[in-house]
């Protein structure tokens, strides 16, 4: 039996009040904030342990956001795209990948231009290309923190602070204790708070999922990539043998450094499977096993490939761990491959959004505002990498675009509630969803978005015609286990 500690109790003093506490600046908790204030709150805090916004957006170097079209429209917009429209306007050059103009183009060259970087090829026939942004990390980090600054006199950031702890009077979420070098301190008005308010969870993704394993991503600069580009393409046979060699020498899954960045520099990602980022010790056996590799991955890409890799060195190694699901929130709805499979419509959807899932051809799936409510509490919800899907969904909704467009959602809903003097629960859900049209949300069946989108939609069967789709369709057994999903 492990060995315990009896914590003497003590009182805690108030840090503030507000009416939003949002716990955690990543990609949600920043656009519930911003999204929060923008609809009418007016005494929010937002709290993140790190010193920066982003999350895994700005802290683990993911600095790919992909598929936020799907065929010749934009989907995922909001928020979204607004990082990428003010990054071009205050930081020219700070983004790039395919525009939005080019969404849905067929041209061979331009698809092939990008798609060696990124998935930006559609995977239905005929191939169109796909709006997916690649972005400086500092860049966004700079303009995630105007973002709040403009919305100053409604919210009160608390950098370096950890909330720990929900406090609960009667199955209402009343705040949170939280920790900082200034010791433990309490404010009333991250899926770690949920689940300590006791809400039901599930832990951890399906095995076979990219969602069940950690990353340390790093990156290099120096690289010829025109070089390293052409010989790739003239040498496909020794680039995948020298992958397979590499993986050998660090003994997890981790590639050569190929993901360039402008200027000779290259992101480098590895993975470790089976990892569950809520566990001290997984944690850092990945920090660990990265770092310990890295001199020896450089040396062989200069001894393999010298044209390219000959100046190579070590640029920079990302401040926090990549992290894709830990816990699950079991909340009033539960999404499933079935939300993909027999294309479900939503009276309460709070986002349409293309995502990675084959089985539609990564069309749009409706997410209902129900998957971010928990059960049995009110006064709290629970937007991005953690909201309620089962398994093997999860792995579909746990990337940047769902974690903004939940987030912003939530905010919203948060906004509205306190304006009508409603609970989170039994919020005017049509409010929230004119709000977000008006943030530039595409919903379904509102009157204020264009016919074009469903048109779209239907026309292309709701994606369900690839050969995925006909195989799970026509299996008994699937249908067995979703058609009630």
């Amino acid at each position: 039996m492990a060995k315990t500690y009896f914590e003497p109790g003590r009182e805690i003093p108030v840090y503030a009040e507000c009416d939003v506490l949002v716990v955690g600046s990543g990609a949600a908790g920043h656009s519930a904030a911003v999204a929060a204030a923008r609809a009418g709150a007016k005494n929010i805090i937002l709290m993140e342990r790190y010193g920066y916004s982003g999350g895994d957006v700005t802290g683990d170097y993911v600095l790919m956001v992909p598929k936020l079209s799907w065929k010749t429209l934009p989907f995922v917009r909001g928020l979204q795209e607004e990082w990428f429209d003010r990054m071009e306007k205050n930081a020219p050059g700070s983004t790039w990948g395919p525009r939005m103009e080019d969404i849905g183009k067929q041209d061979k060259a331009l698809i092939y231009r990008w798609s060696h970087k990124m998935d930006t090829s559609s995977p239905s026939e005929p191939k169109m290309l796909v709006r997916s942004v690649y972005y400086d990390g500092p860049q966004l980090e700079i303009e995630l923190d105007m973002m709040l600054l403009e919305e100053k006199d409604r919210i009160r950031i608390l950098y370096h602070s950890w909330g720990t702890r929900p406090i609960i009077e009667d199955n209402v979420i009343k705040g949170v204790y939280f920790e900082s070098k200034e010791g433990r301190q309490a404010v009333l008005g991250d899926g770690d708070i949920y689940r300590g308010a006791g809400v039901p969870y599930e832990h951890l993704s399906d095995k076979k999922t990219r969602s069940h394993c950690t990353t340390l991503a790093w990156r290099v600069g120096g690289v010829d990539t025109d070089f390293l580009l052409e010989w790739r393409r003239a040498h496909p046979e020794e680039w995948q043998a020298a992958v397979k060699e590499l993986a050998k020498i660090q003994g997890f899954s981790g590639g050569m450094p190929c993901w360039d960045e402008p200027n000779g520099n290259l992101l480098v990602f590895n993975k470790f499977d089976n990892m569950d980022c809520a566990s001290i010790k997984d944690l850092t056996h990945t920090e660990i096993s990265v770092r310990a590799k890295i001199r020896e991955v450089i040396d062989y890409c200069k001894q393999t490939i010298p044209g390219a890799y000959r100046n190579m060195y070590l640029l920079s190694i990302a401040p926090q761990t990549g992290v894709r699901c830990s816990n699950r929130l079991i909340g009033e709805y539960i999404m499933s491959p079935a939300d993909w499979l027999f294309a479900k419509q939503h009276d309460d959807v709070i986002a349409w959004h293309s995502t990675i899932c084959r089985i539609n051809d990564c069309g749009p799936v409706e997410i209902p505002y129900r998957a971010i409510v928990p059960k049995g509490m009110d006064n709290l919800l629970a937007p991005g990498r953690h909201l309620s899907a089962d398994h093997v969904s999860i792995d579909w909704l746990n990337l940047i675009p769902q974690c903004i467009g939940t987030g912003q959602a939530a905010g919203v809903a948060a906004a509205v509630a306190l304006e009508k003097g409603t609970g989170t629960r039994d919020v005017d859900i049509k409010a929230v969803q004119d709000i977000l049209v008006d943030q530039n949300v595409p919903l379904p069946r509102n009157a204020k978005v264009g016919k074009e989108y469903t048109e779209l939609v239907e026309e292309y069967q709701h994606g369900l015609y690839t050969d995925l789709a006909k195989q799970m369709l026509a299996d008994p057994e699937v249908m067995k286990a979703y058609r009630q999903g």
